[in-house]
């Protein structure tokens, strides 16, 4: 933007004529260069109106470079959600993820999300994983030119497998971790530095990819550590992952049994996200919750997504296809809750003899079909 410097009234004159033409001080060309300033501002303004996004940047713009947007992580805020819901395409699509179920337990009958949800307008594919280990997913375990070659690779089979709806990437972080001893506060889990998430939200910038910050609680609880992410959860690309596998209520290590959450752990995320979307005028969160034994999840019924909030239960087992099925058909099919989500291994879905990951044809055979794909 052109800064016009103030000017004294002793410069403000005109010299005689010279030659027969008039002479034109310095200061009136800024003066005219002040004009055409003004003029384009107003340009501009008028354009800005007509899109009816006045002063809005694209949030694509506001994340091409990381440094200044985890400087000002406000900043994203600016990205305000949209003002209108397909109902007619929600409807549509909503039910089309039934294929073919006749139980009536599918779609689950809920209020509509607000404007900007992203289910079932789209379908997540997601890379799991943490930094600092190269065993606990992909995400951690290939250089980021890598990783992200082999996400695209992903996108496209699931985009050629199902054309109907568009497939959005995402980068699924553990940001707080379960550990086997008991650490600072005593509570068998790790939280990890800022610059680590920082680091993962610069990476999804690079391909308008979503980030997902995942909470493995320990003997923490989510009340304790999902106020931490605030920082973070306020920018509207970023969503929220818990797995109760790692919620040690027992007061056993992590890693030695299976864990659980119940539904007011479940409901306090929700409310802790819906007021983070009702505050920050954001579009609506996806909240994905872990899930692969009766236990993990406890009093289903009692969960309560709202207009603010969209939950993805996540079939996260792994072996063989036909456990997998099993897993899915009793704990995600059986105990209804909004959407499903799947889970696929590169490497633990080959530890059986005979076992090998699924196909995306494979997977959307399920009923309902999945809308959230993880791959570790």
């Amino acid at each position: 933007m052109m800064i016009i410097r103030s000017i004294t009234n002793n410069s403000m004159q005109i010299s005689p004529k010279t030659g027969g033409r008039p002479h034109i001080l310095k200061n009136q060309y800024l003066i005219i260069g002040g004009i055409i300033v003004v003029l384009m501002a107003v340009l501009y303004i008028i354009q800005a109106l007509s899109s009816g996004n006045p002063f809005r940047r694209n949030n694509s713009e506001l994340i091409k470079n990381g440094k200044d947007t985890i400087g000002n992580k406000d900043s994203l805020l600016l990205n305000s959600r949209p003002t209108v819901l397909d109902t007619v395409k929600y409807e549509h699509l909503l039910y089309a993820l039934n294929n073919g179920d006749s139980s009536g337990r599918w779609p689950v009958k809920l209020a509509y999300p607000l404007p900007g949800a992203i289910f079932p307008f789209n379908r997540v594919v997601a890379f799991y994983g943490n930094f600092y280990s190269k065993k606990m997913g992909v995400l951690g375990e290939y250089p980021t030119d890598t990783m992200f070659a082999k996400l695209k690779d992903e996108i496209k089979k699931w985009q050629a497998t199902d054309s109907t709806i568009p497939v959005i990437p995402a980068l699924h972080y553990i940001a707080v971790t379960a550990q086997g001893y008991p650490g600072k506060g005593n509570k068998y889990r790790l939280r990890m530095p800022n610059k680590q998430i920082d680091s993962v939200i610069r990476m999804a910038a690079r391909i308008n990819a979503l980030v997902f910050l995942d909470i493995q609680v320990g003997q923490s609880t989510v009340q304790e550590e999902v106020p931490l992410l605030e920082t973070y959860l306020k920018m509207p690309q970023v969503h929220l992952g818990i797995d109760p596998e790692f919620s040690m209520k027992t007061g056993k290590k992590p890693g030695t049994v299976i864990g659980t959450m119940d539904a007011d752990d479940i409901n306090f995320t929700i409310k802790y996200l819906s007021d983070l979307v009702k505050n920050y005028q954001l579009p609506p969160k996806v909240l994905v919750v872990h899930r692969f034994t009766q236990a993990m999840i406890r009093n289903y019924k009692n969960i309560r997504p709202n207009s603010q909030v969209q939950v993805v239960i996540d079939m996260d087992g792994w072996g063989a296809e036909s456990r997998k099925l099993t897993t899915y058909h009793d704990y995600i099919y059986k105990e209804p809750v909004q959407f499903t989500g799947f889970k696929l291994f590169y490497k633990n879905d080959f530890r059986e003899p005979n076992s090998r990951m699924m196909t995306p044809a494979e997977v959307l055979k399920l009923k309902p079909r999945p809308v959230y794909i993880q791959y570790q």
